[in-house]
């Protein structure tokens, strides 16, 4: 085996063991960072070991660096870029080129400064940004400015003094920090930064020019004449009144020629006023063309397409279960413009998917009526052809025959029969809510005993108000259902009696047979129950027809030997004064 090839697992055990060394222990890095950088300053650019130092602390900037992680390979590019800035360190080292490159450290520290909540990892960054600040402003900025005025004894303590703040750095709290916290930095801050330490720069050396005073005195001045333009420039971004420059320059990001405001109140008023899905997406896309930055749509939608405006080579495209949309923009695609186009065109394709969705809830909708239609409908041809069931068993009964009892019967059923059947009818040819019509309690009353009269039906005696109305239809469809079941108990319970009875707060149908089923009873009202001998759809459908009419039908109790359903009017279940069946 090679030398070569055994020398390869030494040295990435080497890179290894450094990256970790400098991940645990960063701020050790960031202190031999610093010392190498100060002893530098203080030697001079023209000693030949300062240059050296400043070649190691490129090296320790390398491993704390924020862009890339320290474990990662360098690309061809970031070793040209590296080499490039070695050789000008080598080469071409001055006080200016000093005072840049303190100055970019400054920014990538202030840059940290707002990405940390930890305390003493921002006290940390502080710190070294209060180091950087003083080194610049007692060590390199003298040995530019036009005089020099910082004496040796003040270049000397500060020489000894300013250390000390690495001590402070080593001597904090350590805390624990993610992996990818070293990598996070806000360029915004930085940038700015950078920018206002190169104002206070060229600002002083500039007054220095002019005026003929001092370094100190022109640094002061420009000092404070840059914080309060900041202060001004804070105070109109974001007044404490609200408002102000932020927020105009938020809207211009964020609009770029198309207000989503507009968009989102043509989508709303589309929405209200086209019932059909695919106009209301023609419109939609019509309008979308109108915008400013929007040159053509192209669509598709299941089988439609369509397609208009221009094409530009600027496309965003949007696509879903329903609709395929390309928006071409008459500009380059910015992120923020992008943005843009990419929500619109999901705003339009969950629009088109609600309104096909209403379309389908429209549909079933129509589909359940038809079926309520006809299940109710079907229900009272039973209940008359179980009247008519009980005129032929008595009109074929030798007792009854030609008899005056059996002609008065048929004349009281017979007109009853015919008008029941009359309205089923007209129900089952126009399938729309027809208008009730009231008649006083005490003649319904008298009309359902006379029905069922000869049946073995029990009503007892009334207890009504003089002014009591009830709706007919309600309660005749939902007495005729309750006794029916009623009577239905007797094949199994021949000796089962049922009672009728109405007052002001309810109509009542009870018998002594057996309870409703435990498993039954809980879904009896609420949906269609499976049954062989009733209780299953007509209740359901009374349940319905009676909370459309604004009553409720409840079982009341449901007991061996005590079976009640009660149809109760439903101002009386919400917690309000007794009231009667109802008072038009």
């Amino acid at each position: 085996m090679q030398p070569a090839t055994l020398a390869q697992p030494v040295f990435a055990r080497l890179a290894n063991a450094t990256w970790s060394f400098s991940q645990r222990y960063w701020r050790l890095v960031v202190v031999a960072m610093l010392l190498l950088l100060h002893i530098a300053v203080f030697r001079g650019v023209a000693d030949p070991w300062a240059r050296a130092l400043l070649l190691a602390h490129l090296g320790l900037l390398l491993l704390w660096q924020p862009f890339l992680r320290a474990e990662q390979r360098v690309s061809p590019a970031q070793g040209v870029i590296l080499l490039l800035v070695a050789l000008a360190v080598m080469l071409r080292l001055d006080w200016w080129l000093l005072a840049f490159w303190v100055v970019v450290i400054a920014g990538l520290v202030g840059g940290k400064v707002y990405q940390h909540h930890a305390k003493w990892q921002r006290r940390c960054y502080l710190v070294m940004l209060v180091y950087l600040l003083a080194l610049l402003a007692v060590a390199i900025l003298p040995e530019i400015a036009p005089r020099r005025e910082i004496n040796a004894d003040t270049r000397r303590a500060a020489e000894y003094v300013l250390p000390f703040l690495f001590v402070l750095i080593a001597l904090f709290p350590a805390e624990p920090e993610a992996a990818e916290a070293a990598q996070i930095i806000d360029f915004f801050y930085s940038v700015f930064l950078m920018l206002m330490l190169m104002v206070v720069i060229l600002g002083s050396f500039t007054f220095m020019t002019l005026t003929g005073s001092s370094y100190l005195e022109s640094l002061t001045y420009t000092v404070f004449l840059t914080a309060a333009a900041v202060l001004l420039v804070g105070l109109a971004w974001n007044p404490r009144s609200g408002g102000g420059l932020g927020v105009f320059f938020a809207r211009y990001l964020f609009s770029i020629g198309l207000p989503v405001e507009r968009w989102l109140q043509v989508l709303a008023e589309l929405l209200q006023q086209e019932s059909r899905p695919e106009r209301f997406l023609e419109q939609a896309v019509a309008a979308l063309e109108r915008l400013p930055a929007v040159a053509g749509v192209a669509w598709r939608a299941g089988e439609a397409h369509g397609e208009g405006g221009g094409r530009t080579p600027h496309a965003v495209e949007f696509a879903n279960n329903e609709l395929a949309l390309a928006i071409f923009s008459r500009y380059r695609l910015s992120p923020a413009l992008q943005w843009h186009l990419q929500l619109l065109g999901q705003l339009l394709g969950e629009f088109y998917i609600a309104k096909m969705r209403e379309e389908k809830l429209r549909a079933a909708s129509y589909l359940q009526a038809v079926h309520e239609t006809g299940a109710r409908t079907t229900h009272d041809i039973k209940n008359l052809l179980q009247s008519l069931n009980v005129l032929c068993s008595v009109a074929t009964g030798s007792d009854y025959r030609d008899s005056a009892q059996l002609n008065a019967l048929v004349r009281r059923q017979l007109p009853l029969i015919a008008q029941r059947l009359a309205q089923t009818l007209e129900r089952l040819q126009r399938p729309q809510p027809q208008a009730e019509t009231y008649l006083p309690a005490a003649q319904w009353w008298e009309a359902i005993a006379r029905q069922y009269h000869g049946e073995g039906v029990e009503f007892l005696p009334a207890r009504l108000s003089a002014d009591t109305r009830v709706p007919r239809s309600l309660f005749d469809s939902v007495a005729d259902n309750l006794i029916r079941n009623a009577l239905a108990k007797r094949v199994q319970e021949p000796r089962l009696r049922v009672r009728v009875a109405l007052a002001d707060d309810a109509l009542r149908v009870c018998d002594d047979g057996s309870a409703v089923p435990p498993d039954v009873a809980p879904g009896l009202l609420r949906s269609p129950v499976p049954s062989s001998g009733g209780l299953g759809i007509g209740l359901y459908q009374a349940a319905r027809q009676a909370e459309a009419a604004g009553f409720r039908l409840v079982l009341e109790t449901n007991e061996d030997g005590e079976v009640c359903f009660a149809l109760r009017y439903e101002a009386q279940t919400q917690g309000r004064a007794p009231a009667v069946i109802i008072r038009p």
